[in-house]
């Protein structure tokens, strides 16, 4: 043994059984190495589904954060022009909500979310940031109804924004237009004409603007003019709109007093009597 320590004599035999031997020694480990192996793909391949859903995940809730800015900065928009709005209007007004439309294609009627208990009343002007929408029409005590003016119910008394001119604009059902029946066809009234509230009848104040004339057609032979006209509100995209606190005086309140009067003339005199 000292012999074979000092001269190596039995290392070629020990290097030749090392040599059998390694090929039995490499099949015996080769299950725990596979193992090892797929149990490290496994986990690393787990590991990347995990992390591909928590991507997947985040960027849905950023696309969706994003799409909420995104409609925060137009609703930011919008109400930023039916406040510049509101300055112009020199009656008080209330803002007020969209809740429901109504799905009848023959009624064009809106529900807000003001209601008596927020001083709406029956009768009161709807606008928004471009011009007239419609009328509140029934009211609750935390909403009410406004129909539109292109209902086929609703006429409103308009005047050219140019000379006066003075007509009715008549909904028809189409929420793009409306139709200024009996007008002569020597009116002056032409395309482009923009048309504002007369502040006639006791239900709006004067100035407002209400729609722009598209088409004027004059036929030989016909007595009046066929006028249509586009509404300058977005009736169909317009979710917050103002309404005017202000009562407009009609005659009948100007008959109202006098009426009153003669009343209280009446008991005075009878109680003379």
């Amino acid at each position: 043994m000292t012999l074979d320590h000092r001269q190596h004599l039995s290392s070629p035999v020990r290097e030749l059984v090392q040599t059998a031997v390694y090929p039995i020694h490499l099949v015996v480990n080769l299950p725990f190495e596979i193992g090892d192996y797929a149990s490290e793909r496994l986990k690393g391949r787990h590991t990347l589904l995990e992390e591909n859903a928590r991507l997947r995940n985040q960027h849905l809730l950023y696309e969706a954060r994003l799409q909420r800015l995104d409609q925060l900065e137009r609703e930011n928009i919008r109400l930023q022009g039916l406040l510049d709005s509101s300055y112009e209007v020199e009656e008080a007004v209330l803002i007020a909500e969209l809740l429901r439309v109504d799905l009848d294609p023959y009624r064009h009627i809106i529900k807000v979310d003001k209601g008596s208990r927020h001083g709406v009343f029956a009768g009161q002007p709807v606008l928004d940031a471009q011009g007239v929408m419609g009328q509140v029409d029934t009211i609750s005590r935390s909403s009410a109804v406004v129909r539109l003016i292109t209902d086929p119910s609703h006429a409103l008394p308009v005047q050219v924004n140019r000379n006066g001119l003075r007509a009715i604009a008549f909904g028809g059902g189409n929420l793009r237009e409306l139709e200024l029946p009996h007008l002569p066809n020597n009116a002056d009234i032409r395309t482009g004409d923009l048309l504002v509230t007369s502040g006639l009848g006791g239900g709006f104040p004067s100035g407002y603007p209400v729609a722009r004339v598209t088409q004027v057609t004059r036929e030989p032979g016909h007595p009046f003019a066929r006028v249509i006209a586009e509404p300058t509100a977005e009736l169909d995209r317009s979710r917050e709109m103002l309404l005017v606190r202000t009562r407009v005086r009609s005659d009948d309140d100007d008959e109202a007093p006098e009426q009153e009067d003669t009343a209280s003339e009446n008991g005075i005199s009878g109680s003379g009597s």
